[in-house]
């Protein structure tokens, strides 16, 4: 049996006559690489500021990591990680100096704070770059930092938010293989994007038309299901067909 770290049923969050969220159902598995695909507006965002404990729902039902959203919002972010859209670390502090502050901030220790530092700084190969200031990064470098630090204590579960926006290809493939390396460690990947390519890359999508989940199943599923290979014509069929209806 897998073990659901996330599940939902008939979420909603509604801005006076505006769903933002039009009760969404699915569940998340343990170690899974879950893709919350759509278009800008389609609510990706505002369904995983609910579930990440910084929005209160209009309605539903959903459990994060054991914990209910409506009531137990500080233990979900006691035990995940985010990563959202705006660059989420301090350009005015080094490298170090945010590792300290951020792995403090998640009570680790002050032993495995250094120790996990220096394998991070190896790892990422930036052992003559780690007493400069975040700031003088190039963007990959920072967005790959800034995913590294979302998962410096080990969370459950790392919600990213448009993580690879504004990067190159290359940087993008890079910090991929990031995401593949933490869903090894047995660390539940949700992801939200609007680039189609990327949904390649995950174990399982969703994805969201007007606030509701229009489609949900593995790349392949989804592309057998509307007899095409370009999931970019997956998602061009779902809005098409999602427009007749509200017509």
């Amino acid at each position: 049996m897998k073990e659901i770290v996330i599940q939902t049923e008939k979420l909603s969050k509604i801005f006076g006559d505006f769903h933002a969220v039009d009760g969404i159902s699915f569940e998340v598995y343990k170690g899974e690489i879950f893709g919350f695909l759509g278009a800008n507006g389609a609510g990706k965002t505002t369904a995983m500021r609910m579930l990440c404990g910084l929005s209160h729902p209009t309605s539903g039902k959903a459990m994060v990591a054991g914990f209910d959203v409506f009531k137990q919002t500080e233990k979900i972010k006691k035990n995940i990680g985010y990563m959202s859209q705006k660059f989420s670390l301090y350009d005015d502090l080094t490298i170090l100096e945010n590792l300290e502050l951020f792995g403090g901030i998640y009570g680790m220790s002050r032993k495995e704070i250094r120790e996990k530092s220096q394998s991070l700084i190896e790892k990422l190969g930036l052992e003559n770059e780690s007493k400069k200031l975040v700031g003088s990064l190039p963007l990959g470098w920072k967005q790959k930092l800034a995913f590294s630090v979302s998962i410096f204590h080990e969370p459950k579960i790392v919600f990213l938010d448009e993580p690879t926006g504004g990067v190159d290809p290359v940087t993008r493939r890079q910090f991929w293989d990031l995401i593949y390396d933490a869903a090894h460690r047995g660390i539940t990947v949700f992801v939200t994007t609007h680039y189609m390519d990327e949904a390649e890359y995950c174990n399982r999508i969703s994805m969201m038309v007007d606030g509701r989940i229009e489609a949900l199943g593995s790349p392949s599923e989804l592309k057998a299901q509307f007899h095409t290979d370009n999931m970019d014509e997956v998602f061009y069929q779902l809005a098409r067909a999602a427009k007749r209806s509200d017509s």
